[in-house]
């Protein structure tokens, strides 16, 4: 079989890190997407005479560039707004960085001990491991699933496969869409390449034809929804002497909507104290919407100093009245995970409201508008799972996040990235309300109907259409793409495993 020319190991490993750091590129703000499979394969294409020791370095090479750059707005959260000192902070964040490079790094050990290359490790056995390792990502040591391969895919013909597959479904395509590439170049003749590009031709057209079918229906008339992004500065927002401010920013920006709309949403912990503080306030707001037949989803905290149990939570005022609170809480952010081996953190780390108790795993829906609301707040909209709980009862998604801790970093645009993949799986409406952007409406198809800017006091209005209905995705989760890459993987360990042992036919 001819192969590529590769080039020696240290030029090799700089190229690993240099695709790892450009992979960033493919997911928001930028958006291109084709560099989430052009890179995943120079990054093949150099494990291909490598030891499985060397493959590791260069997978650990690969994820250290891509996280490097594509989660460094961790720093700003510990220093400028956790008042971490900058030496601990910058430690912090490596030490963050390194952990997500040992995915990459264990799919290189993995490939070259296992597969040596060729078609059965490029198509079946490295699609498999990265996307199983993308999905264990999402749940292993709490989960963080920061950008999955899958993401980089939402304005594209493979994230149509979002309501049967999910994200780590298109992840696998994406990476089996790179493997053809290699496949393709490595052909040893016309015959054969052309059958390759026949499949990866026809893997982009179906999943493009699977796009136009339609799982949901409407549920009811469209909803008027009204999204506050209040844009308090994160230094002033837990201030008490800044409280009375904040109220009257809300109110102000809410009141003239009064009449008009049918959902009035404000974000995430949009007024910084315990409810029974402010429950005056909020029973003359209460009343005010009921004359005015506003429905409010409120972001606040609940518990009290006393009885030190908070919840972070959403308060639905109005004609309906309840509460959702959080359950997927924020490793270091929400909670302290290990506490009694991490509890120096707390050292050296100044977080407000940092020691939230998850809520319930299942509660009642808040209805919304008359009709019945799946609510996330900010980090649990990066799990496709905790999204499904709500579903299909639910017919239109809510998401609340304060995304003030990223300051203008790369991490506002790849939340709200991940905002409308989990649209796109569960084929809902979702609000989308943060403090200082990016708020939006985001359709069924993942697309944003509505949005408003960055760090700009606002209000987004729009109309979003209630839904019901169940995709395959909402009926069963991420199981099919995991059978998928489990299958995939011995089907290519299987092949390899044959062609060693009749080594005359290669």
């Amino acid at each position: 079989m001819p192969t590529l020319a590769h080039p020696r190991p240290p030029i090799a490993d700089a190229l690993a890190l240099i695709a790892g750091a450009l992979m960033p590129l493919a997911f928001a703000p930028f958006g291109y997407w084709p560099l989430a499979i052009l890179l995943p394969a120079v990054l093949l294409w150099s494990w291909e005479e490598a030891t499985p020791r060397r493959a590791a370095l260069r997978g650990g090479l690969f994820g250290l560039g891509m996280f490097g750059f594509g989660i460094c707005w961790v720093y700003i959260s510990l220093h400028d707004y956790g008042n971490a000192p900058a030496p601990f902070a910058a430690l912090a964040t490596f030490l963050m960085v390194a952990v997500m490079a040992l995915y990459p790094a264990l799919a290189g050990w993995l490939l070259g001990r296992w597969a040596p290359p060729g078609p059965a490790r490029w198509l079946l056995v490295f699609p498999a491991v990265w996307g199983l390792l993308d999905w264990i990502r999402s749940w292993l040591l709490t989960g963080f699933p920061w950008l999955a391969v899958g993401y980089s895919q939402t304005d594209t013909p493979l994230g149509q496969l979002a309501p049967y597959l999910g994200v780590f479904g298109i992840g696998w395509a994406v990476l089996f869409s790179a493997g053809l590439l290699l496949a393709i170049l490595h052909a040893p003749d016309g015959r054969r390449r052309l059958m390759w590009l026949g499949l990866l031709a026809g893997l982009w057209l179906g999943a493009r034809v699977l796009g136009t079918v339609d799982w949901v229906e409407p549920a009811g008339p469209p909803l008027r929804v009204v999204l506050v992004q209040g844009n308090i500065a994160q230094d002033l927002k837990w201030r008490p002497d800044h409280l009375d401010q904040t109220l009257e920013s809300y109110v102000q920006l809410s009141l003239p909507e009064h009449g008009h709309r049918d959902v009035i949403v404000w974000p995430e912990t949009a007024i910084p104290a315990f409810y029974q503080e402010v429950a005056p306030f909020l029973e003359v707001l209460g009343e005010k919407a009921r004359q005015d037949r506003v429905d409010y989803l409120i972001g606040i905290p609940t518990g009290s100093w006393e009885s030190k149990a908070f919840h972070n939570s959403v308060l639905g005022i109005g004609q309906s009245i309840g509460f959702y609170h959080k359950r997927r809480l924020l490793p270091f952010g929400e909670y302290l995970p290990l506490r009694g081996l991490l509890l120096f953190f707390r050292d050296w780390v100044a977080i407000p409201m940092a020691d939230f108790l998850p809520g319930e795993r299942d509660q009642p829906l808040l209805r919304a508008g008359g009709q019945p609301v799946g609510i996330s707040i900010c980090f649990e909209a990066v799990f496709g799972s905790e999204i499904r709980r709500a579903l299909p009862e639910a017919t239109w998604l809510l998401n609340l996040s304060n995304d003030a801790w990223f300051k203008d970093s790369l991490a506002p645009r790849q939340h709200l990235q991940i905002a409308r993949m989990r649209a796109l799986e569960s084929a809902r409406y979702m609000a989308r309300a943060t403090n200082t952007g990016i708020s939006a409406l985001i359709d069924e198809r993942g697309r944003i109907v509505a949005r408003g800017g960055l760090f700009q006091a606002e209000v987004v209005r729009g109309e979003l259409q209630p839904l019901r209905g169940a995709t395959p995705y909402v009926r069963f989760g991420d199981w099919p793409a995991v059978s998928l890459m489990v299958l995939s993987l011995l089907s290519g360990l299987i092949s390899v495993r044959r062609k060693r042992a009749t080594p005359h036919e290669r």
